[in-house]
Parts: C-alpha cells; structure tokens; sequence
C-alpha cells in the first residue's frame, strides 16, 4: 500500500540539501539550504494533493480536507539537522506524513477529519540555542521576547525571520486553535529497539530539557610570565565545573547532562584563557529532580569560581516539561503494531521532539523505529528501507484508527 520507492526517493533526495563533504547534512534555520529543502517539501505535499502554505514562522503545512466540521488531526516532524546530522532524524517522519498523504489520495480513502502535515521550523535548537521554535508557535505558546535569542554570528531569531520574508509581530497568527490530536514518526536515535529485534515502538514518555549557558570570566595574561599559583585561568575553571556536571547527573539514575558547546577567549597558544563559554542541556523525566539537579549544578559553579577566583554567569536558555503521551493513542498505535504481527515494545524518549509541544493542547502519540547501533546526529545515522516502510504503514494505519475515535 505504501508507496516504498517513492519514498526512499524522497529521503535520497532531501538528503542531498545541505550535504557536506563528511557525509553529514548542515540544514540550519533560515538559511539557504532550509528554504530550498522547504520548497522541496513544499513540491512533495502539492504532489500528494495537500493545499500547502508557510505560516508566521515558516512552517510549512500541507492541509486535507475532511468529510466533517472538525479539528484536524496533526501530524508532523522537522528537517532542520544538528551541525554534520544524518538524513533520517526529523525528516524521515515529515517524509513518512507525505506518503501517508499519498496513500490517502491514491487509496481514495476519505477521513471524517482534516489533517494537517506539518513540516517544523527550528525543532534543533542548533542555530539560535533555543529549539522547537515551530511547534512552539503552532500551540500558541512561543512568545515574542524568545525572538531576541541570537546565534553565534550576533543575528536574531527575530532579524533572520525579517531577512527570510516573515514578520515578527505576527507569529501569533502561527497558532492553530483546535486540534483533535497530534501524531509524529521518528527515529528512536537509541538502542531499545534494536535490543528487542523490533522495528518500531510506542513512545510512552519524552524527556524534558533545561538548557543554560555558562560563561564563565577570569583573567587574560601571558602564558609564560604568569605563575601558576596566582592565575585566573577561566578554562580550567570551567573544566573543573565540566567534570563536576557528569559527577552531579551520575548521582541519579534516569538522569543525563551534556555540555556540548565550548567557546573559549581569546584562544591563543600563548595566553591564558580569559573567558569561556559552555553549554548545559540537563534532562530527568522526573521534572522535580530535573530542578533539583539544575540547582545543584548552579550550586557546584558558585563554588567553583569562589576557590578559583573567577566570575560566573549562568543564562537559562529553555526549560522544556517532560511530558506522557497520552494512553488512548498509545493504544491505537500498539493495536497497529500488534495487527501486523508486531511484538509492541514501549519506551520513553530521551530526546526532545516538536510533540512535546502538544501536551497542553491535545492528546498526543509517538512511533518510534529502529536506528542502527542506536546512532543518530551523526552521518553514520541510519534506518533500513524495510524498517521506514513498516513505520510509514503503521503511521497510515494509525492515522485511520484515530480518525475513528476522535
């Protein structure tokens, strides 16, 4: 019934936007590479009969209509990549939506409720720091002041949407007001699955993130003329922090901390760094110990700098609920699963997902599949074709389920 080589063409062909000689794919928001791979999304929602638009942030949403005055259901991933990211995570599940569209239109099949395939703008966060900007503005809770987070080059959210044509003042116009439900494909980006010898899941649960940026100030003198008992050296003060974050996250169970981003002042081989920059993403589904762990990591920095004799800042980026899915779609999806033969495997997502953002305003639910090795924001990410076409059918079938029951 799915379309598979339509498919594979469609995730070959995405993939070569933004390709870099790595292997890995640089897809950023409000670039270049971002609009013509939107266009190319946009070609492929016309193709499978949807009405297609961009919204007030650049969403871009294909729309079917229904048999009946109801809320849509919504499906939707993103095809922004991390820096060298692999062409399955985000894509794969906007790919999968558009086939089930196809599958729709050529089946001749007609749903009592519309649908609206959405293609998310900036689920990353890689660009500007500040993730799930276009599900965010879609439920109606991105705010205006969130607009001012800036890359690495000084540039805006809110200036890189006036250079690429969208206006600031209007991404309340973004916000769909009823939703029926909320349904995404991903890539599990882990090994549950591939343990279990299963090709897809059912997601029970995602991982909520606190994101902070640390930087952390000493002093800039020279390498050599400075002894080592009076220095104010910033990086080996931010090391030190570095190392007490995985000694503090190590203390609880389901808990994980990352600092994925180092910037360090005025990086010179002969000088003493004088200020550095550090990334911090802590994750706990428990969204109590989350808090409780942020607040002891901002306890152990104070500490730090006072016995190195350094200044601190820390600057909360986001702070993201973890959240459940909700058990009426879980159990649409398992029925699916199972009606294919399928032992249903349940898990929680470690990873941040645009149907995060759902969780206030509809019930919502989320299919994971396979990734080989469990790897993922890497060029060597990768979901078999055998695996994609399961998932896309077990996508379309739950598709039907829901349109039954809401």
């Amino acid at each position: 019934m799915i379309n598979r080589e339509r498919l594979e063409k469609h995730i070959e062909e995405l993939s070569q936007i933004g390709m870099q000689s790595s292997g890995g794919i640089n897809r950023f928001p409000f670039t270049d590479e971002e609009k013509r791979a939107n266009e190319i999304i946009k070609q492929y929602m016309e193709e499978a009969g949807l009405t297609v638009s961009f919204d007030a942030v650049g969403n871009v949403v294909g729309e079917r209509q229904g048999t009946e005055e109801k809320a849509p259901i919504v499906i939707g991933s993103h095809i922004d990549t991390v820096p060298h990211g692999g062409k399955f995570d985000g894509a794969l599940g906007v790919l999968a939506a558009i086939e089930v569209a196809h599958t729709l239109k050529e089946q001749g099949v007609q749903l009592t409720s519309p649908v609206k395939i959405v293609s998310f703008k900036d689920e990353e966060g890689t660009r500007f720091g500040f993730g799930l900007l276009g599900s965010r503005a879609l439920t109606g809770i991105l705010k205006t002041e969130e607009l001012e987070e800036r890359d690495d080059q000084g540039i805006s959210i809110k200036e890189a949407m006036l250079e690429y044509g969208f206006d600031p003042e209007k991404i309340h116009e973004a916000k769909v007001n009823e939703i029926a439900a909320y349904l995404e494909l991903h890539i599990e980006q882990g090994k549950v699955l591939e343990n279990e010898n299963v090709p897809v899941g059912i997601v029970t649960g995602i991982y909520g993130p606190s994101w902070a940026e640390v930087t952390v100030t000493g002093l800039s003198e020279h390498a050599g003329a400075t002894p080592m008992p009076i220095r104010q050296d910033a990086l080996v003060a931010a090391s030190e922090m570095i190392l007490q974050v995985e000694r503090i996250a190590l203390q609880y169970k389901d808990a994980v901390a990352t600092v994925g981003k180092l910037q360090v002042k005025p990086n010179g081989v002969n000088v003493i760094p004088g200020e550095v920059t550090f990334s911090l993403d802590i994750r706990d589904l428990d969204n109590e110990r989350c808090a409780k762990i942020v607040a002891e990591i901002k306890e152990m920095i104070q500490e730090v700098s006072e016995k190195r004799h350094v200044q601190s800042e820390i600057r909360t980026l986001q702070t993201v609920s973890s959240v459940q899915t909700d058990a009426s779609i879980q159990k649409a999806i398992q029925e699916t699963i199972e009606s294919k033969g399928i032992h249903p495997i349940s898990l929680v997502s470690g990873a941040v997902h645009d149907a995060m953002n759902f969780a206030s305003v509809c019930p919502f639910g989320m299919i994971f599949v396979r990734s080989k090795d469990g790897i993922s924001h890497n060029p060597l990410e990768f979901t078999s074709m055998d695996d994609c076409e399961i998932a896309t059918e077990v996508l379309y079938e739950t598709l039907l389920r829901l349109d039954e029951r809401v």
